[in-house]
């Protein structure tokens, strides 16, 4: 082989093989810092003498479980959670825009291959005589022509068009799954912090239940006072309007109940008439007490938005080089082989076959600029793309971070409410004893009576918040996704409505 075949071989392998036009994506670096918030927050939070009221340690770096909500130890939970992902629309419709991304990416890969088309065409002709002689060597002015030909057309990837048009539309297919992903981690989110919520509201009512169960007996001691002569009829109509008071108090939370089974139902795929079977009450729910904190480096590889707003930045990357190679001129090859007859016995013999081969390229001269605008406007996207990456990386530090403050303080305020309940449940025994010997007047037993409602509904509103704060650290940390059977969720099999 000459050094100058050797030269025409290389260059037509650089011809065929391309280069990509446009920027390499590269994936930014995660934010140079090192804690979530200014000041070193505690290694563990406040404890208090309440059913849910043991401190939590956050231990560094520790993994988060793919099925996250089993620390809560509720088998209930578990299985209405189970229940929502198999059911949940939003699911099943992230599940297929999914497969709607892959597909596209497959279709887009296509354009690697020639494009070969068979066909075929047949006619029955009368020749004018007149004005022609007769095609056939007969003399017939009647005659057939059958013609079968293929045709094969290949644009080949010079520039990298078609590559950047790949690699845009594979970020999109994985945009599409970290879509996917953080809809999963909504979902089993907000079945948690429903259960959690409809827990609280049920202890709230309890609350209230057992105020007015306190009122009705105080009011009954009072009237029979009354009717001694040792209490006044003011302090009886007192005691009963603090009774209808704590009555009026039972509606609304009856109703918030209500709703919150309502919104659960639906999260699990439901009719509100097709209530779910589960009920939950705080004593059914377990408090964590070894909480995650993932380094700061590891957040952004975690969060299922952060990694969308990736994806979505490398498409629009690839994107540039896109409208980059659409300014450049671009080469086309063809090729037509065929046959014509005028009978079908006649196909394939000496003296029928034809052949086409052509070369083309084709690049635009004027435009009226219209492809510069496309580019210039494709880099002001991956600009936009870039400052909604960090925004998004910027939200998801402020999400963990309120989280963590939102940890302690709650266990702060859960050990003041546990103090105050029990103080304000002292007083108020003491006050009822001494009223009934006469001791006290009754406006010190209505105030008796007012600070130990108060603290109950605020105990049980503590106690409620811890729990729903530990899920909204495994929700803002990632939900531990990386821990699942990744392909499961995105191949889980089609609803009977769909079709092939």
């Amino acid at each position: 082989m000459t050094m100058r075949t050797s030269l025409s071989l290389s260059a037509a392998l650089i011809l065929l093989a391309g280069c990509a036009v446009g920027p390499d994506f590269k994936t930014p670096e995660p934010p140079a810092v090192t804690s979530y918030t200014r000041d070193q927050l505690p290694v563990q939070t406040a404890s208090a003498p309440a059913e849910h009221g043991a401190a939590q340690r956050f231990v560094s770096d520790l993994d988060i479980p793919g099925d996250w909500w089993h620390v809560f130890h509720s088998e209930p939970l578990s299985k209405l959670v189970r229940d929502s992902l198999a059911a949940n629309p939003n699911l099943t419709a992230a599940q297929a825009a999914l497969r709607v991304a892959h597909e596209n990416t497959l279709a887009q890969r296509g354009f690697y291959y020639p494009s070969v088309n068979a066909e075929l065409n047949a006619s029955r002709n009368l020749t004018p005589t007149e004005a022609l002689s007769p095609a056939g060597p007969t003399g017939n002015p009647y005659y057939s022509l059958i013609t079968p030909q293929l045709n094969v057309s290949f644009v080949p990837d010079v520039w990298g068009a078609n590559r950047r048009a790949v690699e845009s539309l594979a970020a999109q297919e994985q945009s599409q799954r970290f879509q996917l992903e953080a809809t999963y981690l909504t979902l089993t989110s907000n079945v948690v912090t429903g259960a959690v919520q409809e827990a609280s509201l049920r202890g709230q009512i309890v609350a209230t239940q057992d105020t007015i169960k306190v009122e009705t007996s105080l009011l009954g001691i009072l009237n029979r006072q009354l009717n001694l002569g040792q209490a006044a009829g003011a302090d009886v109509a007192a005691q009963q309007a603090a009774l209808a008071q704590a009555q009026l108090l039972l509606p609304p939370l009856q109703k918030q109940l209500d709703q919150q089974r309502d919104a659960l139902t639906a999260l699990a795929g439901r009719y509100p008439s097709e209530e779910i079977e589960a009920t939950f009450d705080l004593q059914g729910l377990a408090l964590a007490t070894d909480l995650p904190l993932s380094i700061p480096s590891k957040l952004v590889s975690q969060r299922p938005d952060v990694r969308q707003a990736e994806e979505n930045l490398h498409a629009a990357s690839a994107q540039i080089g896109q409208a980059i190679a659409a300014r450049i001129p671009q080469i086309t090859l063809t090729a037509d082989i065929g046959n014509g007859a005028s009978a079908a016995n006649n196909l394939f013999t000496p003296g029928t076959n034809f052949w086409t081969i052509a070369a083309g390229v084709t690049g635009p001269l004027f435009d009226g600029f219209t492809l510069l605008h496309k580019q210039r406007a494709a880099q002001a996207a991956f600009n936009q793309a870039a400052a909604q990456y960090k925004a998004t990386v910027i939200s998801a530090f402020q999400n963990v971070a309120d989280t963590l403050r939102a940890l302690q303080s709650d266990a702060d305020a859960l050990k003041a409410a546990s103090a105050l309940e029990a103080a304000a449940k002292r007083s108020l025994d003491i006050v009822q004893r001494q009223l009934q010997l006469g001791q006290v007047a009754y406006p010190l037993l209505l105030n008796a009576q007012n600070t130990y409602q108060q603290a109950r509904l605020s105990l049980v509103q503590a106690e409620a918040s811890r729990l729903a704060d530990t899920a909204a650290l495994f929700q803002a940390l990632g939900g531990g996704w990386w821990n699942r059977d990744q392909q499961l969720l995105a191949d889980r099999a089609r609803s009977p409505g769909d079709v092939d």
